[in-house]
């Protein structure tokens, strides 16, 4: 090509028409999520949401956060259907543990050369991810950067905003000894210690599509997304005073559990109380794991954690399950001799 050749943004490696393409498939999905508040579409400089009002005080609570190298897997397998519904979990089970209510949620997707197929597949994870966490897509950023990432691969990135009552908000303070820790199932590894997980399949190379748990391949299990536990949360917040709650991600049981409990107190967790998936057990014998760094890293088959009094446990584990959760008694609060770890799985 001659120095006075006419060059176009489709020359410099940025295809406007597929990103044309990619909002027009878009659209629909996002439309699918939409609810009390949305005042605008997909498409606009910014998003326009009013915040619902039976609130008379209302707080926002934001988190923002991405999927981390659970992407590489993604990549690797060419599974681009769940990743999405991970990215929406991680922000609205962040922002659930103090009580709110997710309102709207926005995603930022960049990647060298922009494959509409690849980001609608995505785009469609999120789409689920906010009809399950009952919040509205209501806008997002695609980004097409030559040469800024490899062939075949991209980013990922979202926040969700939600509110709560400020009289509602939950912070742990009301946590005292001889309360007690309830834990929901997780659906697996969620979207944290995949660092680990997958130098663990690169040492053992197992055959990810051989039945591994039932009729699951491995392929299925590592790449099962996050479970979203915001209506049922919400739902358990009207039967019962939820004291404090934690969402289990990066730093596992014993990092995360601390983050909602006063000083003087230490949650004491019983392992034998939960079944742990086979996924855990098998990343610990294949990757000679000890079983403090396994609490550390996973979540090892519970995916929240929520605190409330003795006498309230009958009933919050009853209404967890009649919307679909598996929650079980696992552990009780305890008060906390000098400085000890905060945590304890025994």
């Amino acid at each position: 090509m001659t120095q006075n050749t006419s060059l176009s943004y489709r020359d410099a490696g940025v295809d406007i028409d597929a990103g044309d393409a990619l909002v027009d498939r878009i659209k629909p999905l996002a439309k699918k999520t939409l609810r009390d508040g949305v005042l605008g579409g997909i498409g606009g400089f910014g998003a326009l949401f009013e915040v619902p009002k039976r609130y008379q005080e209302p707080v926002l609570v934001s988190g923002t956060d991405g999927v981390g190298t659970k992407l590489k897997l993604a990549f690797q397998l060419n599974r681009h259907d769940t990743v999405g519904q991970d990215l929406v979990a991680m922000s609205v089970n962040d922002i659930l543990v103090q009580g709110a209510e997710s309102l709207f949620f926005l995603d930022y997707f960049a990647c060298g050369k922009l494959d509409v197929d690849t980001a609608a597949s995505v785009v469609g994870g999120i789409a689920r991810g906010c009809e399950l966490a009952g919040c509205a897509l209501i806008g997002g950023e695609t980004a097409e950067m030559p040469g800024m990432y490899p062939d075949g691969e991209y980013d990922l990135a979202g926040f969700a905003v939600g509110v709560v009552e400020k009289s509602k908000i939950i912070d742990g303070s009301s946590i005292r000894p001889g309360d007690v820790v309830l834990g929901l199932a997780s659906s697996g590894a969620h979207s944290n210690g995949y660092s680990l997980l997958r130098k663990i399949i690169d040492r053992s190379q197992p055959d990810l599509k051989a039945p591994f748990d039932g009729e699951r391949s491995l392929e299925d299990v590592v790449m099962a997304p996050t479970r979203i536990y915001v209506k049922s949360a919400l739902a358990l917040m009207e039967k019962v005073t939820v004291k404090g709650m934690a969402h289990i991600t990066g730093g596992g049981l014993l990092e995360n559990v601390p983050r909602v409990l006063p000083d003087n107190t230490v949650a004491v967790l019983q392992k034998s109380a939960w079944p742990r998936p086979k996924l855990f057990d098998w990343m610990q014998a294949e990757g000679q794991v000890a079983e403090d760094e396994m609490h550390r890293v996973f979540n090892c088959g519970i995916g929240m954690v929520i605190v409330v009094a003795a006498d309230q446990a009958e009933t919050a584990l009853a209404q967890l399950q009649s919307t679909g959760e598996q929650a079980w008694l696992i552990g009780r609060i305890e008060a906390r001799q000098g400085d000890e770890a905060q945590t304890r799985v025994v």
